[in-house]
């Protein structure tokens, strides 16, 4: 009788098993953006602000570098998924929470980590949302805000009152409880945003292997140098603008009378049916 667990290999033959192993490439880019999470973090543990904000946006950028990265290399894998969720959630989640309550949340007492855990609670359900319906999303849109625009809100709103000269305890043009409410608004507005089904254009659709007009690059060329004439003033501008832009492509679509969600019937968990009328 044929035993099953016993190998049919050849006396003699020596069977090595695959090893498995994780991609260097993409995972080395996921581990720059978690620390940059962790920096801006530690950063604002020592009341360096500004330098905090700028870690979440270098985190941001090399972000949106590892997922392209495994494309190109064909370095795809679901070991590269969930290391990315997990590090969006330190970076984009955690981070800007923390980040903001220290700047100036704290300031408002209860309300302000409240304003801060929600932060942090809506990047996580986004975070796991986004996981959970991949497959039944319109690529060209994310549903509701992307955690890394979310975070580029609530630092940016930091890094511009940093080089402002806006500070805790000092004199300047503006009352400091006003900034915090300012905060306070911009951080619920942020993780709010994040669980909507709000579409966002997700620029996935850009080609980057195709070839481009002159005039495309010279506009990207224009671009770089309009955010060095002031980097928190400009990156913050654009984020706004973005933040508010589903909003109205969501207005848009209802007008006319469109489908407004990126979703047409998701049978997923969370079950979201009918809610994307």
């Amino acid at each position: 009788m044929h035993d099953g667990n016993k190998s049919t290999a050849q006396p003699g033959v020596m069977v090595r098993k695959r090893r498995k192993g994780i991609y260097i490439l993409p995972n080395l880019f996921t581990l720059a953006a978690l620390f940059g999470g962790f920096y801006s973090i530690v950063m604002a543990m020592n009341g360096r602000f500004d330098m905090a904000s700028v870690g979440v946006f270098c985190a941001m950028v090399l972000d949106s570098l590892d997922g392209r990265v495994a494309r190109m290399t064909n370095t795809q894998s679901a070991f590269g998924e969930q290391m990315d969720s997990l590090s969006d959630m330190v970076s984009f989640g955690a981070a800007p929470a923390l980040i903001a309550y220290e700047w100036s949340l704290k300031g408002l007492g209860r309300w302000g980590w409240i304003a801060a855990f929600v932060y942090c609670a809506c990047a996580a359900l986004r975070l796991a949302r986004f996981n959970v319906n991949t497959s039944v999303v319109d690529k060209r849109y994310f549903q509701g805000l992307p955690s890394p625009a979310a975070a580029a809100l609530v630092a940016g709103f930091i890094w511009l009152m940093t080089e402002l000269g806006v500070h805790r305890g000092e004199d300047h043009w503006l009352s400091w409880p006003a900034v915090s409410w300012v905060m306070f608004a911009f951080t619920l507005y942020a993780g709010l945003t994040m669980v909507t089904n709000v579409p966002f254009y997700s620029f996935k659709d850009v080609q980057m292997k195709k070839s481009v007009p002159f005039a495309a690059i010279v506009l990207i060329a224009l671009g770089i140098a309009v955010i060095n004439i002031h980097p928190p003033v400009v990156l913050f501008g654009v984020f706004v603008l973005y933040g508010l832009s589903g909003y109205a492509v969501y207005a848009w679509r209802k007008a006319k009378g469109q489908h407004s969600s990126v979703i047409s019937i998701s049978t997923d968990e969370p079950d979201e049916r009918g809610l994307h009328n």
